[in-house]
């Protein structure tokens, strides 16, 4: 099927960050529009939804701004006002037509900084430099400088010579704004001997620590070695400090976050006993701890529950503790509230049936994703939930992802 190049009025702009268009033939979906714009668009001919690609602007929205071409900023064309708008109408949209409830979207929290925010990156390593890796089928992009990323990477990159880090298929930083230091994960095959040349030269670029990792189909799954320094820094969530690797997950944008689990820790309220599901590290259940005679927080992630039990060691809070266990059983008695903040899937039936029966009347549901949030929060109000405060917070600038903060209530 060959391509065609049509002229389309944009309509408005869907999740993805993809511009709606009609035609003949039914809808179109355009990378790189904005909403009220003509457009000359490539289309892929196919069935179902067609999408495309913008050409040439032929009537300019008053939004758009001349931002950097990457693979990772599929927003970077509009104004960060005008992403904050599009973002509180992804989440309102999904609100309506997912979970059919009518209720109103807060305007979206914006992040202190629009660039330079990212604390983690990850690039392949290619004969022509760092690249960022393929997507929707294209070639790796070589990075010279990437705008989206904190300056401490992009420090250490302007250092490296990626011939040295052989034979690593992939590298991957953490930096820490508290800090200032930034440790790195070389990814590829073989044993920690291989990577001795590489690890030296990423200590010289000026990182404080190299981790090893097998490649794996899901990341970082295969194991993570140390070779040289630190695996682990610190960083400031909010009102809380955390150890962070270049391998554990960890939101990437710390100072956007912090505000949302400061908002989530607003909303929880006080009480005897909070529970914090899919809860990490405790980013967030250490938040409640201030509010609640005890906190629990459960995760099936060891390496994160490991961080966890380190970090409040140190910071001495006493009443948080952390449980091994899978969200769809979770059963805990005398619960009075309970917070989640679920991968991009949503809560598994499971989770929501567990969560229904239990003795909690708040629910404060933190999430990456407005559809699964939309589809759960729809469940939850069918069940007697009333949903109560829904605001959308921007963890990442210059692409079309949003976080919500919301509370559910019985």
């Amino acid at each position: 099927m060959s391509d065609a190049l049509l002229t389309l009025e944009i309509e408005k702009l869907v999740a993805g960050g993809l511009g709606l268009a009609r035609d003949e033939s039914g809808v179109v979906l355009v990378r790189g529009a904005l909403p009220g714009e003509q457009v000359t668009a490539r289309v892929r001919a196919g069935k179902g939804v067609r999408q495309g690609q913008t050409v040439e602007v032929l009537r300019r929205s008053p939004a758009r701004v001349d931002g950097p071409e990457l693979p990772t900023a599929d927003l970077a064309h509009a104004t960060y006002e005008a992403q904050l708008d599009f973002k509180r109408a992804f989440v309102q949209e999904a609100l309506s037509r997912i979970a059919k409830v009518q209720h109103g979207v807060a305007a979206t929290v914006p992040s202190p900084e629009a660039w330079g925010y990212r604390n983690t990156a990850q690039y392949l390593v290619t004969p022509g430099g760092l690249a960022y890796r393929e997507r929707r089928g294209s070639e790796p992009l070589v990075v010279q400088k990437d705008p989206l990323v904190m300056p401490q990477i992009q420090a250490v990159m302007d250092r490296i010579d990626p011939t040295l880090l052989d034979p690593a298929t992939e590298v991957a930083f953490r930096a820490s704004r508290l800090t200032g230091e930034v440790v790195a994960a070389l990814i590829g095959p073989g044993e920690t001997r291989q990577y001795l040349r590489a690890s030296d030269h990423l200590m010289e670029a000026g990182v404080v620590g190299v981790s090893l990792a097998q490649p794996a189909g899901k990341r970082f799954s295969a194991g993570v070695r140390l070779i040289a320094g630190e695996s682990e820094i610190r960083e400031q969530f909010g009102q809380v400090q955390v150890s962070v690797s270049a391998t554990g997950f960890a939101q990437v944008n710390p100072q956007a976050a912090g505000l949302a689990y400061e908002r989530a820790a607003e909303l929880a309220g006080k009480g005897e006993h909070a529970v914090d599901l899919y809860g990490g590290a405790g980013a967030i259940g250490r938040h409640l701890a201030p509010n609640f005679r005890r906190v629990t927080v459960l995760d099936a992630a060891p390496e994160a529950l490991a961080r966890g039990r380190q970090d409040v060691a140190v910071s001495g809070e006493s009443n948080v503790t952390f449980r091994s266990g899978d969200a769809a059983r979770f059963s805990e008695l005398g619960t009075d509230v309970i917070v989640v903040d679920p991968p991009r899937a949503g809560l598994e039936e499971g989770a929501r049936e567990h969560i229904n029966s239990s003795t909690a009347d708040r629910l404060v549901y933190v999430s990456c994703d407005p559809a699964t949030w939309a589809r759960d929060v729809g469940d939850l109000v069918r069940r007697g939930w009333k949903l109560a405060e829904v605001i959308p917070h921007d963890f990442y600038p210059q692409t079309s992802h949003v976080e919500i903060v919301s509370v559910l209530n019985r």
